[in-house]
């Protein structure tokens, strides 16, 4: 691999949501900044929405290991595959809050079980929240079974709260009627934008130097032009197109990643498109002048053939 030819410790580019690559850049801030006010406040539903690669599962981990460093107040769960009918909603809830309970359990039983320890933590003065990652794969009678879930609360507070992340078809479905009262539940939400030019020199730059480069720009300002443009800001498809253009790179020996390299990751990585380039101001001044030239030409030999 390309670690020692560019002197770096790690691949910086990984598809893994490891939270030391999390930057801290105004969208992510804004949505972090929220999430731990929003939870702190103990409030009930939050919604993060973002296109396919935004990063929602890097944002959800880097509040789940904030949290979990004040496990005296804190009690997080996580529930990383919502494609589960109610009662199986609540089982991996349960598993989550550490209660030992078998599948045929009847729900009354189990929901009776979920309400003591959620009552027996809150007497602690610790606070349980529920983090459910791609939420918009949950079955409409699944969202409907936690909403109804979330009304367990004492005189106070509620139990427990819940934040859910999305691709936009959450938004979609929480339009129907039949979960206007989810949707009436929803305190805060937060959009998840993409990366813009500035932001993709930004992440990438942090990236490699998380990685332990130190030295001269890796990537030069074409590729990097050319990167924004066929990821359209997409932190995945950042990481996919930057990983494979430093393989070519490291393939032919180059210690910078140009325009090249990142022509050849696009050719091969399906869903994206070739990179199309409009004319500089300069180079539009110097087919004009071409043309003029032409022009010139042409009504010169036009004059002698006279």
């Amino acid at each position: 691999m390309y670690l020692e030819h560019f002197g770096i410790r790690e691949l910086p580019f990984s598809l893994t949501p490891n939270t030391e690559f999390f930057l801290n850049m105004a969208s992510y801030h804004k949505a972090y900044n929220m999430l731990m006010v929003s939870i702190a406040n103990m409030e009930g539903f939050i919604k993060v929405v973002g296109e396919v690669g935004t990063g929602k599962t890097m944002l959800c981990r880097k509040v789940l290991n904030s949290l979990e460093e004040d496990k005296e107040t804190y009690i997080t769960a996580y529930i990383a595959n919502p494609v589960l009918s109610p009662k199986g909603l609540f089982l991996a809830f349960a598993e989550e809050l550490g209660l030992q309970v078998d599948n045929d359990i009847g729900h009354h039983s189990l929901l009776k079980q979920i309400t003591q320890v959620l009552m027996e933590r809150s007497a602690e003065g610790r606070q349980v929240v529920l983090f459910i990652d791609e939420a918009h794969a949950m079955p409409e009678k699944t969202l409907e079974a936690l909403r109804l879930l979330t009304n367990l609360e004492t005189e106070q507070a509620k139990l427990f709260q819940v934040i859910l992340f999305a691709q936009p078809e959450l938004d979609e479905m929480l339009a129907q009627p039949s979960l206007r009262q989810l949707l009436q539940r929803i305190t805060f939400s937060y959009h998840l934008e993409s990366l813009d030019r500035e932001g993709i020199e930004r992440y990438v730059s942090h990236r490699l130097s998380t990685a332990g480069y130190n030295g001269a720009a890796v990537f030069t300002t074409r590729a990097l032009d050319d990167l924004h443009a066929a990821s359209h800001g997409i932190p995945r498809l950042v990481n996919i197109l930057s990983h494979k253009a430093m393989m070519v790179a490291f393939g032919r020996g180059d210690r910078q990643v140009d325009r090249e390299h990142i022509e050849k990751a696009i050719e091969d990585t399906e869903g994206v498109e070739p990179v199309k380039r409009s004319l500089s101001p300069v180079q539009i001044a110097g087919i004009g002048l071409g043309v003029v030239g032409v022009l010139i030409a042409l009504y010169m030999l036009n004059f002698y053939v006279r």
